[in-house]
């Protein structure tokens, strides 16, 4: 089975041209195997690039665990770089069909033609308790209430792209204990699918830095859903405005939000190599 290595700010995933190639197992088993970094490709997940009769092509992806995701940020701008470079698409301007939706994007190629950078409009961001989904009140939102996690006090505003988030922000993020919280929100009581946690460290009005545990992966370099949560969040709490340079481990995104309507995100999409997997 043929397969190519993608990264998005070093959110990496391996991806399969379905137009193309068959599953060698189901993708919840085969997202297990191949992510795994010892005895397999190694990821954040599988992304599968597939036929889609509602718009130019439809993204699946899987968690390292083998859990579906609804949406992923950064795996969505790998999916248009892939459907450019190799001739999927025959346009910079298209709609692909997510677990979160049919999201439109527009791909910018460098001096050789292929595809470096990608603007992906995530959607309108979902903030009732319904909509993440989350115990309590169906229409409430959650912005900066207090979440005691293994006796200390947090600040939680959680904001739907699709997936859920739990968007926290710290003083300093380079000493936040990321592996030891993170799996604990991940699982709270309070989210019955699970959820995304991003911890972040404001650095001005303009500027953030970022590290995400993701729900079913653990920590990983970069969320592009998260960023988008994160710019949310930090509108709605009055610590950010809605344009937004957010640094994450693996590079850097550039969010945008009016406070209304759609945000927007434009960041890297990067192919690093593509060979053959054969599973044991």
């Amino acid at each position: 089975m043929r397969f190519t290595k993608m990264h998005g700010a070093g959110n990496d995933y391996i991806y399969i041209d379905g137009f193309t190639e068959k599953l060698s197992a189901d993708p919840d088993v085969l997202a297990r195997e191949i992510s795994d970094r010892n005895f397999g490709v190694g990821g954040d997940g599988l992304i599968l690039i597939l036929p889609s009769a509602h718009a130019d092509l439809r993204m699946r992806i899987f968690n390292a665990d083998g859990s579906e995701a609804e949406m992923c940020g950064n795996g969505l701008r790998c999916v248009a770089k892939y459907a450019h470079d190799h001739q999927l698409v025959g346009s910079t301007a298209i709609v692909v069909e997510t677990g979160a939706g049919l999201l439109p994007l527009t791909m910018f190629t460098n001096e050789a033609g292929l595809v470096d950078r990608v603007r992906v409009n995530m959607g309108v961001p979902r903030l009732s308790r319904s909509e993440l989904p989350m115990k309590g009140p169906a229409t409430e939102r959650v912005i900066d209430e207090e979440l005691v996690v293994l006796d200390w006090p947090l600040r939680m505003t959680c904001v739907s792209m699709g997936n859920p988030h739990c968007v926290i922000f710290v003083d300093d993020i380079d000493q936040f204990p990321v592996d030891r919280y993170g799996p604990f929100i991940e699982k709270h009581p309070h989210f019955p699918s699970r959820t995304n946690v991003e911890f972040v460290q404001v650095l001005s009005r303009g500027e953030v830095r970022q590290r995400t545990w993701e729900r079913g992966a653990g920590e990983t370099l970069a969320c592009g859903t998260g960023a988008a949560a994160v710019t949310v969040a930090g509108m709605l709490t009055g610590r950010t405005d809605g344009r937004l340079l957010n640094h994450l481990r693996g590079g850097d995104l550039l969010m945008e939000w009016d406070g209304q309507n759609e945000v927007f995100m434009t960041g890297p999409a990067v192919e690093v190599f593509s060979g053959d997997y054969h599973p044991c």
